[in-house]
């Protein structure tokens, strides 16, 4: 009788925790289709405020009435422009003067001196934020297709910035259904059950519509700057880390249900086995993407606390919605698998990872000793890797209307014309200025900005406007704006101008922006590493309650992370033919790949260190590494499989993240979990976890295990 009212109790908890939930999903659900609207992708934004350039951009505002982005309008006929052509030019300039949020009137239009090319340059409000991309749209129809020999692209900044939103605005359909697919296929292969995979991928949906709505609202209310590099990162990582969670607690649910006749009682002995590990993990990864707001960059900052508030959503409905889904399903959740009530040893269900085990114990020495030489190996090919600021022309997997835009004015222009470098000068220093400027090599010309206004044509006679007893010039760049050669000319630039005495030269624009973004983002890998590093050691010293596992962990991973950077520079290089990866890549793969990585070492080592503590720890580590093998390794699959989603974004700095934690959680989960932390732990035996009263435990375990070794 007692019995039956305490599962009537369980059975009564359980529907109200998944009420409960739905009550909130039906709440939160809306929001993660909205989080576009909150998104913005303004690089300029990001910077720091003591950066060089964002104080160029403060000077500038008081120089023009409105803050402008440029749009370049260009046109090529590779025979010569005909008359035709340029009267159809001046008409359709006429047009785009008339755009609402373009400011003018427009300069006139530049001819190249090949007579090839036209350009038109578009000044476009910089107040007009994310609807610039319908500006830049409204330029591209009036403008048409291609026709009669005579190309025309929508190009410049607000070209680029226009391309940009538009692939970040599929983030909320495309990408999230490629993840949701992705999920699907690997838990029906994975459980081979019509039925439970459906609990965590409902789990997962219902993380990310409760992370959804938590970062809605804190962007909509400048808490954080949402992008759409985070806003991606967060689909991705919600589902990928909320199916590991799901994985870990479902194979411990599992197991359970073999000891116990009751779902609720499996229930709860699964939770109070794998919640500590489960709980661990969510952390290390928190605090080591909170690590990110030491950056100097907003963009760093906002996708710190955006990806952790993603994980910590994910936490809080794995341990309570996703329990009492089980808990409700009950045995036939696992149809046809059912497991029965026969108190089985679990590793009679996981036979390949006891065979994998045994050939660890015969070799464990050889096993570790030739997968590090193998990982280090694979970490020459990090000298491959190339860290530099991807050009406009090198953003994109696809070729956009503003890359070959950019690709014409590179043929027939000085290719900085239409986004110069601008200095502001002290008015007395202002000659002095121009001519140290105009000596630099890569400087194609230097204008003042004269009275007649920033959209007036050059006059070499116009009297240059004076603010604040500051003078603006125009310098234009030989090289792409974009480009390592600008960048090169902007340093040389600003070497040149601040050592004019008097002048307190400040130098900004496009190219300056790249430059202080690239200089920030080496410091903030410097500061950042280093300090996740720490804090990861901290919490497994913490949950290990020891000091050499934590460091052999640590070293493992970073090991892993080495090896990841070198195999992905070779794959980038050879394979996808890009041209490098970008300054910020080595900072986001390491935060993620080793906040990630460190995942599967805390789920295989929580459990080696309870199986140690009833069988001693040679045998602990065989039957901790016999009983995870099989879910670690689903997880590690799934969590590749869904930041590889992320290739379906035609931005090569978001396919080269998702290959690279693809490549390294499966590197993390095959090799480094699987043979070499396995292998160490064991060759080390119980001294791995000193100092703690365990590292002074020898039990019988631990001689057997010493005698399988001999063997």
């Amino acid at each position: 009788m007692a019995a039956g009212r305490s599962r009537w109790t369980a059975t009564l908890v359980a529907v109200a925790v998944v009420l409960g939930w739905l009550v909130v999903g039906g709440i939160a659900g809306p929001y993660s289709g909205k989080l576009g609207e909150v998104a913005t992708n303004d690089n300029a934004s990001f910077l720091p405020a003591d950066a060089e350039a964002t104080r160029a951009q403060d000077l500038a505002g008081g120089f023009v009435d409105r803050e402008s982005t440029p749009a370049l309008v260009v046109y090529e006929r590779t025979s010569g422009i005909t008359p035709a052509d340029q009267q159809r030019i001046q008409a359709e300039a006429a047009r785009f003067a008339q755009v609402p949020g373009v400011i003018g009137p427009l300069p006139p239009p530049i001819v190249s001196q090949d007579k090839q090319a036209v350009q038109v340059v578009v000044p476009i409000d910089s107040a007009e934020g994310e609807q610039i991309r319908t500006v830049v749209d409204e330029l591209r129809n009036i403008a048409g297709p291609d026709r009669d020999g005579l190309t025309v692209d929508v190009a410049g900044p607000a070209g680029l910035l226009g391309d940009l939103i538009e692939v970040f605005s599929a983030i909320d359909g495309p990408l999230l259904l490629v993840t949701l697919v992705v999920v699907l296929i690997i838990l029906l292969i994975v459980y081979r059950s019509p039925v439970l995979w459906i609990f965590p991928l409902l789990a997962a949906g219902m993380s990310y519509s409760l992370a959804a709505v938590v970062v809605y609202f804190l962007a909509d209310n400048d808490v954080v700057k949402l992008n759409g590099q985070a806003q991606g990162i967060l689909t991705v990582l919600v589902f990928g880390a909320g199916t590991d969670y799901a994985l870990l607690l479902i194979a411990r649910y599992r197991e359970e249900l073999h000891r116990h006749e009751r779902p609720w009682d499996a229930m709860k002995a699964a939770w109070k086995g794998a919640a500590p590990a489960i709980i661990a993990s969510g952390a290390t990864v928190i605090v080591s993407l909170l690590c990110l707001l030491l950056s100097s960059l907003n963009s760093n900052r906002a996708l710190g606390p955006v990806s952790a508030v993603g994980i910590a959503a994910t936490l809080l409905v794995m341990l309570t919605f996703l329990p009492a889904l089980l808990v409700l399903g009950g045995r036939w959740a696992f149809w046809p698998r059912r497991p029965r009530h026969d108190d089985a040893d679990p590793r009679v269900e996981h036979g390949i990872w006891g065979r994998i085990a045994g050939f660890v114990a015969r070799r464990a020495r050889t096993v570790w000793i030739v997968t590090a030489v193998v990982l280090a190996a694979l970490a020459i090919g990090v000298t491959q890797l190339g860290a530099t600021t991807l050009g406009q022309t090198q953003l994109f997997t696809q070729r956009t209307d503003s890359v070959a835009g950019q690709e014409v004015i590179d043929r027939h222009f000085p290719a900085g014309t239409g986004s110069p470098a601008t200095v502001f000068t002290q008015q007395a220093a202002a000659q002095r200025v121009a001519q140290v400027a105009q000596g630099v090599e890569g400087v194609a010309s230097v204008v003042p900005l004269g009275q007649r206004g920033e959209n007036a044509p050059p006059d070499p006679n116009a009297p240059p406007k004076v603010v604040d007893g500051r003078v603006q010039l125009n310098v234009t760049l030989a090289d792409p704006p974009d480009s390592n050669g600008a960048e090169q000319t902007i340093r040389d630039l600003r070497e040149a101008v601040h050592a004019v005495p008097g002048a307190d030269a400040v130098v900004g624009g496009f190219t300056a922006i790249n430059v202080d973004t690239a200089d920030a983002s080496v410091r903030d890998r410097n500061v950042i590493i280093p300090v996740v590093l720490l804090v990861i050691a901290v919490i497994l010293a913490l949950l290990l309650r020891a000091l050499v596992a934590p460091v052999l962990l640590i070293a493992t991973v970073v090991l892993s992370f080495l090896a990841t950077l070198g195999l992905c520079a070779l794959l980038f290089k050879y394979v996808f033919d890009f041209p490098g990866v970008d300054q910020s890549f080595p900072l986001f793969a390491f935060v993620f790949l080793v906040a990630l990585g460190i995942d599967y070492n805390i789920f295989l080592m929580s459990r080696v260190r309870e199986e140690s503590v009833r069988r001693g720890t040679r045998a602990g580590v065989l039957a901790g590494l016999a009983v995870t093998g099989g879910v670690i390794t689903s997880a590690g699959i799934v969590l590749a499989a869904t930041f590889s989603a992320l290739a379906v974004l035609p931005l090569v700095v978001l396919v080269e993240l998702g290959v690279a934690v693809a490549v390294g959680v499966l590197l993390d989960t095959i090799v480094v979990r699987s043979l070499l932390v396995p292998a160490l732990a064991y060759d080390i035996g119980p001294k791995v976890w000193w100092p703690s009263r365990l590292s002074r435990s020898h039990r019988e375990g631990d001689r057997a295990g010493a005698g399988v070794d001999r063997a």
